[in-house]
């Protein structure tokens, strides 16, 4: 009987244990990098907010429209999403795969143009809620 009661308590912990990595490791909020070529640097922002499975979000572009986030998913720490753009009449998609670590999110964005392939890297940093910073 001690055996069953140790092995459900080991099996209990191991829950919690897991379930926080999963609220650690929580996607949303607001994360920012720096982009561009050369001298030319510019902050990009992406929203993101994990709803359950579902994973929603946007990422401001030029002039500051929002476009919102195609193909969200969030499964063991680790995100996916789309952002589709239209240029000068041409719609560019950009891929999105990354792993979440607390406040770090470090991503591969690939995008096609002319049937080129051409990857970034990106690390992002969470921005601090007025909640975090009090803690």
């Amino acid at each position: 009987m001690r055996t069953l009661l140790a092995i459900g308590m080991v099996g209990l912990l191991a829950g919690f244990a897991g379930a926080a990595d999963e609220k650690k490791n929580d996607p949303t909020g607001t994360w920012k990098w720096e982009a561009g070529m050369g001298d030319m640097k510019r902050t990009v922002t992406l929203k993101l907010k994990l709803d359950k499975d579902k994973l929603t979000g946007s990422m401001p572009g030029r002039n500051n429209m929002e476009t919102e986030i195609s193909d969200g998913t969030f499964k063991d720490g680790e995100v996916a999403f789309s952002v589709t753009r239209e240029r000068q009449g041409t719609k560019v998609t950009t891929k999105y795969k990354g792993k979440v670590d607390g406040d770090t999110l470090k991503m591969t964005g690939e995008t096609e143009v002319d049937g080129q392939k051409r990857e970034q890297k990106i690390e992002a940093k969470r921005e601090k809620t007025e909640e975090k910073k009090d803690k």
